[in-house]
């Protein structure tokens, strides 16, 4: 397995354990809660839990009148009893409704229900960068959550609204929250990379913690050798979406990834109790 090399800045917590060098296993995250019929839903999540699932991965997005809650679509139709636009209902307009017979789910009920769970949060719209951020504070939640999201300003945004929420709170003051790269990062890395700037990127240009990558994008391969061993030395944990077949994962660990984002969660378990690195809590 690939070690990254040493780092003036320590990780955050969210991601120590996943650094080879201070645990020596990779993660396994349990992505929308790994269960298709009842994606992103409390039920869903408590069952990857009980299954040995330490990392949760999950969408977030506002309802009309500001509540953050747990649901990947714009749209209502493809997994919910509702239709139309998410963002057109409010939460209580929202509870009439279910997700695979489960009811829908706002991110501070999760993060009551499931205290010593990390969760890797999408933003999925640019108004919840600030309630995120508050709710971070409030729950005193800065070392359980990574925040992703496939736009770059969004990450930044968070990032803005943490520190104003920070500032705001004498007690504690700005605290530090892990989170990877969006598409453009992304973009900067695979075309760079083998220019020798990873490390220059990761200084001084992307401000992330971990790259969160497909295997490839379209045509183009990210997840190579090649890739892995540059995020490495630049002192970037790998974690690889989504995975489902066992050949595949076996691969993606022999060549040194951090993470592996799966909707299959027998079949990671089974892969991951193999190298005797399962359950995870």
């Amino acid at each position: 397995m690939n070690v990254p090399a040493a780092s003036s800045r320590p990780a955050p917590a969210y991601l120590a354990d996943s650094l080879p060098a201070r645990r020596g296993w990779p993660l396994g995250f349990a992505h929308r809660g790994a269960d298709t019929g009842r994606e992103n839903t409390l039920a869903a999540f408590r069952a990857a839990w009980e299954a040995g699932f330490t990392y949760l991965e999950l969408d977030v997005r506002t309802t009309a009148d500001g509540e953050l809650v747990v649901f990947h679509d714009e749209t209502l139709d493809r997994v919910s009893t509702a239709v139309g636009a998410f963002s057109a209902l409010t939460w209580e307009e929202l509870g009439a409704h279910t997700v695979g017979g489960e009811p829908l789910l706002r991110f501070a009920d999760l993060l009551a229900a499931l205290p010593e769970a990390r969760f890797n949060v999408d933003l999925k719209d640019d108004a919840a960068a600030r309630p995120l951020a508050a709710l971070l504070t409030e729950h005193r939640a800065w070392d359980r959550v990574l925040v992703a999201s496939f736009h770059d300003a969004r990450r930044r945004a968070f990032r803005r609204a943490l520190a104003e929420a920070g500032h705001a709170d004498r007690a504690h003051g700005p605290r530090r929250v892990a989170t990877s790269g969006g598409a453009a990062a992304i973009a900067a890395l695979v075309l760079l990379g083998p220019l020798g700037l990873t490390g220059w990127l990761r200084r001084h240009a992307l401000e992330v913690d971990c790259v969160q990558v497909p295997v490839r994008h379209g045509r183009v391969p990210v997840v190579t050798e090649a890739f892995v061993r540059r995020c490495h030395a630049a002192d970037l944990p790998v974690h690889v979406w989504v995975v489902d077949d066992p050949a595949e994962m076996e691969r993606l660990l022999d060549l040194g990834v951090d993470g592996i984002m799966t909707d299959r969660a027998d079949v990671l378990a089974e892969v991951f109790t193999r190298r005797g690195i399962w359950p995870q809590h």
